[in-house]
């Protein structure tokens, strides 16, 4: 089995592409179940957050529906089965949201191997996103992860991998100072109000959704002093379990226009498919707020506002991809917690080709140790034969041993000597090796 990783993300695809091949919650396990019976898909995770898709695969390239293939990401990169379910792959998603396969192919990546895990890695700890070291990232991934779990999609290969990044991702955040300053979506939202507005805590605040991004505006909000948020959901109990949390209240999503009025801070982050604010409400919400200004700030992917709603006068909107030059001056911080981020991943990187490698031998070694259980079964038998007959067990016993010593070392024995006349000196070197021999008897090679 092979590891495959085909992605579209923030530094390949613009936010109008993005929202086009993401996955909401409710379609996920259709896609997974679609993924899935691709030929030679043999495991599936699909990850799908604001700023990326990616589509985590275990393939069967190798004819072994178990076992690691060993090769390298180069060595695959030459593999023409692999280049075919890249194809499949990239026609699978474009099929799948209705666009043309080469408006997926022309921004997508692909991993094979160590570099698969690698990037998963990076992702888990941070360093893949928008925000470098943001946090939220990490339990995206998990819950992609136990989605699939549920459904029966993650084996032995992707789990061992995303079970070795997270181990990563932790290990950075408790070794690293990546997350020490508070540079996330929520944050940069927040400082970019704080650049427009000069009064922050006089203003109102209506926060569109109720997951952890908004969650993070609103107590970002809370300690720059502003103390008029409502939260708008889907949901009415939690919206007023959020708002209450901050001294607020929550609303339903159906009176966004009323509160409209008197929000001078507008922030949307939710899984919906179509916008939840147009051009039309926030116009008319403009002619009772005598044109005072209003920033609104689009965090979703899709987008919860009509790009149309910046064409109205005094209205500030910004979508995630605009917040982007905030976020990069918070960064410039975590740049050396970055660099020792990297070399944690990358020994982990090395561990884990080293635990592939050392189950790509777990079937010779079986077949080892059953080749040798059969001699010895077969010499204990013909000893015990000859104690019916009323051999001596002195006897008996050094027959035994000598007819377990004679069988095992038989074949290697021939084959050394073979390799031996052939001039293949490394064959004798690898049992001296293996045996401990030079050690044992002070040769120097």
């Amino acid at each position: 089995m092979a590891l495959v990783l085909a992605g579209i993300n923030h530094n390949t695809a613009t936010i109008e592409l993005r929202e086009k091949v993401a996955f909401p919650p409710e379609i996920v396990a259709r896609a997974i179940a679609q993924l899935s019976a691709i030929e030679r898909v043999d495991e599936v995770v699909i990850v799908s957050t604001c700023n990326r898709t990616e589509l985590y695969l275990s393939v069967d390239l190798a004819g072994d529906p178990v076992n690691p293939d060993l090769r390298s990401s180069e060595e695959l990169a030459r593999e023409e089965d692999l280049a075919a379910i890249q194809r499949q792959v990239t026609d699978w998603l474009a099929h799948f949201h209705q666009l043309e396969p080469a408006q997926v192919s022309n921004c997508s990546y692909f991993y094979w191997q160590e570099q698969m895990v690698r990037h998963l890695m990076k992702v888990c700890a941070g360093l893949d996103s928008m925000v470098l070291g943001e946090p939220q990232i990490l339990g995206q991934i998990k819950s992609a992860y136990a989605v699939s779990r549920e459904l029966e999609t993650i084996g032995v290969n992707l789990g061992k991998a995303f079970q070795e990044a997270f181990s990563i991702a932790k290990e950075v955040r408790t070794d690293t100072a990546i997350g020490e300053n508070p540079v996330s979506v929520a944050y940069a939202a927040v400082t970019l109000a704080e650049r427009i507005f000069s009064n922050l805590p006089s203003l109102s605040a209506l926060l569109i959704g109720a997951g952890r991004t908004i969650e993070l505006v609103a107590r970002h909000l809370q300690e720059k002093g502003v103390t008029r948020i409502v939260v708008a959901n889907r949901t009415l109990e939690r919206a007023v379990e959020l708002g209450g949390r901050f001294a607020g209240h929550g609303v339903l999503l159906s009176e966004i226009p009323d509160q409209l009025v008197d929000a001078d801070i507008v922030v949307s982050s939710t899984n919906s498919q179509l916008p939840l604010l147009g051009k039309g409400a926030v116009e008319k919400a403009f002619r009772q707020r005598r044109h005072r200004p209003m920033l609104l700030l689009d965090l979703a992917v899709p987008r919860d506002i009509e790009p149309e709603v910046g064409e109205v006068p005094d209205a500030y909107l910004y979508s995630i991809d605009d917040i982007r030059g905030v976020i990069d001056a918070g960064v410039r911080s975590r740049n050396q917690a970055a660099s020792e981020a990297e070399q944690i991943i990358e020994r982990g990187v090395v561990d884990y080709q080293r635990h592939v490698r050392s189950l790509g031998a777990v079937a010779t070694l079986k077949c080892f140790r059953g080749r040798a259980d059969a001699v010895r079964i077969a010499e204990l038998e013909k000893a015990l034969r000859a104690l019916e007959k009323g051999d001596p067990a002195e006897k008996v016993l050094e027959a035994l041993s000598r007819g377990i010593t004679n069988k095992l070392i038989h074949t290697p024995t021939v084959k050394m000597k073979h390799a031996s006349s052939e001039g293949r000196e490394e064959l004798i070197e690898l049992v001296r090796e293996l045996y401990d021999l030079d050690e044992q008897e002070g040769h120097t090679p």
